[in-house]
């Protein structure tokens, strides 16, 4: 099997078979100009990035630390992903303003929404930098190692001079073989300028998520304002539109099967280097845990949001984020399986092992330090993703961290009115009655799978889930975290001022409380029991790692090595192409509006249509936005390297024309993070087409529309 795979991804045509055998993402200093021209790119790699004049990078943002968007018109308009948007729409929203589900279109500047706390980071500057960082290093091992680069990493910073809206960002590569410093510049008035009904930008919701055939609309635009010098400055209402200096032409041209198409944006995290014994312990062992404790609380949440539109409201944001990695993991669990990444990673070793000697003993030790670490790693996904996912021990656990910086001296009124906000946004999205049901079936989870020797002493008594919701709702009632008891005469989800006004009363009362001591009791014996055994065996592996990845690289010297992600600025590249992700399955690339109405249930959570759209699809009232089929195309798929991170990126052609909106990744494929295969890898994308039809047609705001080079 694993002769036929490997066979399969050398059979690939020829343009494509070295560009994609592993995927890229590429730093945009280190193109492979001719490799990307081969697969049809026209334009060069200076367009694409370079510092002394304009250039596409200068379009690309990550925006609010997590997603990417880019600018699309000379008044600074954003476009990213309509779930990259979600919490802000959420906050905007109420239930008798629920612009979740009516959408939101500004008519006017005037009309766009400000957002406190949103911000997007241009990227400057790229430099290697490696020198400098491993200044020094030669014979140090850790903790010094660590110490010494830290240290180098402050004097380069300190030596550069940059304006007081820029910073400088230091990011290790290739395992701490290589550093690379980004000089960003950072925007913070961003305001909203339109979304769709979530009808149309979660259309399919938590079902078609991570799937392919896609038909959903997932895009929200906002807009960068500046001070009238057109740096970056804090909200004003007398800030004005950013004047970028480059921005995307957007194409309505229609698509063909093998277009060349490339992506630009901040993938967030990948780890395609990893020895075999690690991708079957996260395919065996820590995916399937993290699975199970997210099935447990999306179910229980779902319950109660499809009855009750407040906690639908409430909660509409964080169970996206929740069900988000819970399919992604499923997928990837069987991405990895059916790709035979375990098997193709063995045989690799051996052929690496074959050249060079030395790396049978890096892999002996990276293979004894995973067994010994596997049963706390184990613990430790199902400790971490229980505690994550039960926000009434998130919450305990966040004033836990509260009472240990007081009585070490280190909260001052700067450190204290952070936490203020903190808790106060937490609450705001909350329900201490429904996460106490959340809560008894995690613990209940918790109790059945973990090892005794890592549980609490008398945890026991939650293996029954039944049992637990009535003492669990009892220790809610009882608690001042949950907000439903007083400490200083006011709730914390009340008067957090008052409740916080009298700090001696309210620790003892946080020491006395059920749910503080629940979460005392679970962190103290994981802190006890597993956690430094875990830790200390990852510093082992990191550092086993790095020795790997540079031997890999000394030693293949026919593969082009990539950088894993790391939420830096990244380039992938490839070509428009559907899939067959399984026997007598074939994908097509593109999808059109007349899926959306076969998927259509009216009234329905995740597959309902707005009226206005139905109305544009029987008119067939599309104008320019259809295509050679006279249909209006949704999505598309090609085979570009994305992840996390990459959410909101722009999808360019040949020219550097925006083509889509990359949103997601087939589910075949989302073992792509640790073992990119050309045959299921697929990269998704909401097609320009289907974005200026919504904007125009549905929701009658041309005047964005004219905004844009659009490139008919």
């Amino acid at each position: 099997m694993t002769k036929k795979i490997l066979l399969s991804v050398f059979l690939l045509p020829a343009a494509m078979a070295f560009a994609q055998q592993y995927g890229g993402m590429w730093i945009p200093t280190e193109l492979n100009e001719k490799e990307m021209k081969d697969l049809g790119m026209k334009i060069s790699a200076k367009d694409i990035f370079n510092t002394q004049k304009p250039s596409i990078k200068d379009a690309v943002v990550q925006f609010n630390g997590g997603c990417t968007a880019e600018i699309i018109s000379p008044k600074g308009l954003l476009l990213t992903n309509h779930h990259c948007g979600y919490g802000q729409i959420q906050a905007h929203s109420t239930v008798q303003n629920d612009l979740l589900s009516n959408g939101f279109w500004a008519k006017n500047p005037d009309g766009e929404l400000p957002n406190p706390g949103v911000k997007v980071d241009f990227i400057v500057d790229i430099k290697e930098v490696t020198d400098q960082i491993l200044e020094g290093t030669d014979n140090l091992v850790e903790p010094e190692l660590t110490k010494k680069v830290n240290k180098n990493i402050e004097v380069y910073k300190n030596s550069q001079k940059i304006e007081s809206y820029q910073s400088i960002i230091v990011k290790s590569m290739y395992y701490g073989n290589k550093y690379y410093a980004f000089t960003t510049e950072t925007y913070n008035d961003i305001r909203l300028v339109g979304a769709p009904p979530q009808s149309i930008g979660k259309f399919g919701s938590d079902t078609d998520n991570w799937v392919w055939p896609r038909h959903t609309g997932d895009f929200s635009m906002f807009r960068i304002y500046a001070g009238k010098d057109n740096k970056p400055a804090e909200y004003s209402k007398d800030n004005v539109p950013y004047v970028p200096k480059h921005y995307l032409p957007v194409s309505i041209k229609d698509k063909a099967e093998n277009d060349f198409t490339f992506v630009f944006g901040f993938p967030g995290k990948t780890t395609e280097y990893l020895p075999a014994v690690a991708v079957e312990k996260i395919m065996t062992d820590i995916d399937p845990a993290r699975i199970a404790v997210r099935e447990v609380a999306l179910k229980t949440l779902d319950e109660k949001m499809r009855t009750d539109s407040e906690t639908r409201i409430k909660y509409a944001s964080k169970y996206a984020s929740v069900a988000n990695y819970w399919k992604k993991w499923i997928g990837e669990v069987e991405g990895l399986k059916k790709s035979n990444a375990v098997e193709k990673k063995v045989m690799y070793e051996g052929s690496l092992v074959a050249k060079n000697h030395e790396i049978k003993a890096t892999l002996d030790q990276l293979n004894k330090l995973y067994n010994d670490q596997a049963p706390y790693a184990l613990n430790n996904a199902y400790y971490t993703e229980v505690v994550k996912n039960a926000e009434t021990l998130k919450l305990a656990g966040d004033y836990y961290d509260y009472i240990a910086s007081v009585e070490a001296g280190k909260v001052d009124e700067k450190e204290l009115t952070k936490l203020k906000k903190k808790v106060t946004s937490f609450y705001k999205d909350y329900s201490a009655e429904l996460d106490a049901k959340v809560t008894a079936k995690l613990l209940a989870l918790y109790a059945n799978k973990t090892a005794p020797q890592f549980l609490p002493a008398g945890f026991s008594k939650y293996k029954d889930e039944n049992q637990n919701i009535p003492v669990v709702e009892e220790m809610s009632k009882n608690s001042i975290i949950t907000g439903r008891e007083q400490v200083n005469g006011a709730t914390l989800t009340g008067d957090i001022e008052k409740a916080f006004s009298n700090q001696d009363k309210l620790i003892k009362t946080l020491k006395k409380d059920p749910v503080y001591q629940l979460y005392v009791s679970m962190k103290e014996t994981y802190m006890k029991n597993a956690d430094p055994q875990f830790t200390s065996l990852q510093g082992k592996i990191d550092d086993l790692q790095k020795k790997f990845m540079a031997q890999q690289m000394a030693t293949d010297k026919d593969r082009k090595f990539f950088p894993d992600a790391n939420s830096t600025l990244r380039v992938t590249y490839g070509k428009v192409k559907g899939s067959t992700p399984r026997d007598a399955v074939s994908y097509g690339y593109q999808t059109h509006l007349a899926g959306v109405m076969e998927k259509y249930i009216p009234g329905d959570y995740e597959f309902d249509v707005p009226k206005k759209l139905i109305d544009l699809y029987n008119k067939k009232d599309y104008s320019i936005y259809k295509d050679k089929t006279g249909d209006v195309p949704v999505g598309f798929t090609a085979t570009n390297h994305t992840t996390g991170g990459n959410s909101g990126s722009p999808a360019l052609d040949a020219n550097g024309n925006l083509v889509g909106l990359n949103f997601d990744r087939q589910w075949e494929g989302t073992m792509s993070d640790i073992n990119y295969d050309p045959r299921f890898s697929r990269n998704i994308m909401v097609d320009t087409k289907y974005i200026l039809f919504i904007i125009d047609k549905f929701a009658d705001s041309k005047w964005l529309i004219d905004e844009m080079k659009v490139i008919k």
